[in-house]
């Protein structure tokens, strides 16, 4: 495989990670190297306890590598950065706040020169967008789990960062829900333009809404495969069916189930 210069908005270089728990040293990543280039999107998927979370916890400065390097426009990543938004699998909203104020909240963490009537504004522009408009002043515990992550994606965007990270932001859905929150994706990213990096364990879900699907190995975690993916007009589920889909998700099935031999093999 030939090796690219390793260039883009987000830029992990030659990156190892070690976590020390109780039972000793545990390895996760193994000079990882990866790029994402502006408004690209890009799927990272892997066996489970690979260090797929791991990633997006050093790109947005979450967590430092034991070495290698973390770029965010150019920048060497040391601390949490405010042009970076994340969604995660539980919405973590607050329930003593409404609806319309869990999405203004990183307005009132995140400097900016808005005005309580604009960041209003914002935050209502972004609910019409996933269809949550009439719903601003309930509770949290009001809504649905579709509908609650709905807001989680709002509040994640509110501040319009140049980077978006999903963390298995739909894992814990239903399979009608999780799939229309895939196209409540695709209006967000043509109306809130961003760059992506989503965790998922769901391949179908990485090549409906990512450009290019990352596939790690075992731990410690490297790329193993890259699958760079066509990107033909308006998204529709029906494009999942079709044989171009279904080469690639059994391509991408292979990979997992080499991955998950040669963890096996190490231990």
């Amino acid at each position: 495989m030939t090796v690219k210069k390793n260039t883009g908005l987000i830029r992990i270089e030659n990156v190892s990670h070690t976590f020390h728990t109780d039972t000793g040293v545990l390895p996760v990543l193994n000079d990882l190297t990866l790029s994402v280039p502006k408004n690209g999107f890009t799927a990272i998927v892997g066996p489970s306890g690979c260090g797929k979370s791991t990633v997006t916890r050093l790109v947005a400065g979450l967590l430092k590598p034991d070495k290698g390097t973390v770029w965010l426009q150019g920048q060497k990543v040391n601390t949490p950065r405010d042009i970076v938004g994340m969604a995660f699998q539980n919405p973590v909203l607050l329930e003593w706040r409404t609806i319309l104020q869990n999405v203004m909240l990183p307005l009132e963490i995140v400097p900016n020169a808005m005005s309580s009537a604009e960041r209003e504004a914002r935050a209502q522009d972004l609910l019409k967008l996933v269809g949550l408009s009439g719903f601003e002043q309930k509770r949290p515990s009001e809504l649905s789990g579709g509908m609650r992550q709905r807001a989680s994606l709002c509040r994640a965007l509110v501040h319009r960062p140049e980077v978006l990270i999903l963390d298995e932001p739909f894992g814990a859905l239903d399979a009608f829900t999780r799939e229309d929150l895939w196209q409540t994706m695709h209006r967000l990213r043509e109306e809130e333009p961003f760059t992506g990096v989503l965790i998922t364990h769901d391949l179908r879900e990485s090549i409906f809404l990512a450009d290019e699907v990352v596939v790690l190995s075992g731990r410690p975690a490297t790329v193993q495969y890259c699958q760079k993916l066509k990107q033909r007009g308006p998204k529709s589920l029906d494009q999942l069916y079709t044989p171009e889909a279904i080469q690639t998700l059994n391509i991408l099935r292979e990979q997992i189930k080499i991955a998950r031999k040669d963890e096996e093999d190490k231990l």
